[in-house]
C-alpha cells in the first residue's frame, strides 16, 4: 500500500503576474510532478506567515521580488507520499522582472495566458487557473485532477 503522510503539509503558491498579464511559471525540478510547470511556491516553515513564506519561496526559486496580496485560492493535493494544503496568493511582479531558475526550479518563465495550454502543467493547475480567471477564454480546460491514493 502507498504511504500516506499522517497529516498535511501547509504550503504556499504565488499567482504572480507582470503588468502585461503574463503569469510566472516554474518547471519543477523535483518530485512530485518533476518536469511539469507549476506556480512558484513551497512549504511554510514554523513561525513563518504565509506572506513571508511566499516572498521567500519566490526569491529562492526565481530570484524575484513581488508585492504579495490576497488569497487567490486554496487547493489540496494528495498523492503517493505527499499531502499538501496549498494557499495560493496573488502577487504583482515589478516592471522588467526577469525570472532566473534557482533552488528546486529547473526553469522559470513569464508566460502569456494564451500560451498556457501548450505547457505540461502540474495536475489540477489548469482547472485552478481557469477558476481564478487566469486561463485563455474559449480554450477547453484539461481534466487532469490528481487522483488521491487508495485508503
Amino acid at each position: 500500500m502507498d504511504e500516506v503522510p499522517s497529516r498535511p503539509v501547509v504550503a504556499v503558491g504565488l499567482v504572480a503576474r507582470d503588468r502585461a498579464g503574463r503569469l510566472l511559471l516554474v518547471e519543477r525540478g523535483n518530485p512530485p510532478h518533476k518536469g511539469r510547470w507549476s506556480l512558484p511556491g513551497g512549504r511554510v516553515e514554523g513561525g513563518e506567515t504565509i506572506a513571508a513564506a511566499a516572498t521567500r519561496e519566490l526569491a529562492e526559486e526565481t530570484g524575484l521580488e513581488a508585492a504579495v496580496g490576497e488569497i487567490a485560492g486554496i487547493v489540496e493535493r494528495i498523492g503517493e507520499g505527499f499531502h499538501y494544503l496549498i494557499v495560493d496568493l496573488w502577487a504583482e511582479l515589478a516592471d522588467g522582472a526577469v525570472p532566473v531558475a534557482a533552488g528546486d526550479a529547473a526553469d522559470a518563465r513569464l508566460v502569456a495566458l494564451d500560451q498556457l495550454p501548450g505547457y505540461p502543467l502540474s495536475p489540477g493547475l489548469a482547472g485552478f487557473l481557469a477558476g481564478i480567471g487566469c486561463w485563455p477564454d474559449g480554450v477547453p480546460v484539461p481534466d487532469d485532477l490528481p487522483v488521491p491514493p487508495p485508503r
